[in-house]
């Protein structure tokens, strides 16, 4: 009976264990940031606006999106969203580009020995925001889509509009819900914010699913 019990237990702490698993995600990023900060970083509380590339300003609802995100991101850092008052302009962009793949049969052949084609397109263009795109298989099984997401952000001082701070993350991930995975994505690449540590590192953070 005793052992009876304890195996009931252990089944039912595994079964929790999955399904916490199973109740989160890891959205990883690579992220390389740049400061140049003159004479010293910004205070907590410095005040910044959104600047808009050309390519930027049309009516496409998806860059207010991305911008409030970048605020929320922002925000958590220290910097304010003060349009009146701004000593900074932050530029951020990003692009989503879903890369279809064949299923290989373990021989080194696709599952029917057909082919793909992926068209795909991203919003952005070096100022754009969150991107899309389709993919056609033609014979052959698929696997699941790889979405490939890059962000970026610019801050710069405006007295001398000089760019003081550029941060860039990438990831490629399944995950094709594009807002939860920016904000991440965000939150990654303003880590260590205002003094970056050099080169690429890789940044893991755990969110619902």
């Amino acid at each position: 009976m005793k052992r009876a019990l304890t195996a009931i237990i252990l089944g039912a702490t595994l079964v929790g264990l999955l399904g916490g698993c199973a109740s989160s995600r890891l959205v990883k990023s690579d992220v390389t940031s740049f400061a140049r900060w003159a004479p010293s970083p910004p205070a907590p509380g410095s005040s910044y606006r959104f600047e808009r590339l050309p390519s930027q300003q049309s009516a496409d609802p998806r860059q207010p999106a991305l911008e409030a995100l970048a605020q929320a991101a922002l925000g958590r850092v220290g910097l304010q969203h003060n349009p009146q008052a701004a000593a900074f302009s932050v530029q951020v962009s990003a692009t989503t580009l879903p890369v279809m793949r064949p299923r290989w049969d373990g021989y080194g052949y696709p599952y029917g020995g057909g082919s793909s084609i992926f068209i795909g397109s991203g919003i952005g263009g070096g100022g754009g925001s969150i991107g899309f795109g389709f993919g056609i298989p033609i014979g052959g099984g698929m696997e699941p889509p790889l979405y490939r997401r890059d962000v970026n952000l610019v801050i710069r001082e405006l007295r001398g509009n000089t760019a003081v701070y550029e941060t860039r993350a990438f990831s490629e991930d399944p995950w094709a819900d594009d807002g939860p995975v920016i904000a991440t994505m965000l939150d990654a690449a303003l880590r260590n914010f205002p003094v970056p540590p050099a080169g690429t590192r890789r940044i893991s953070i755990e969110i619902p699913r």
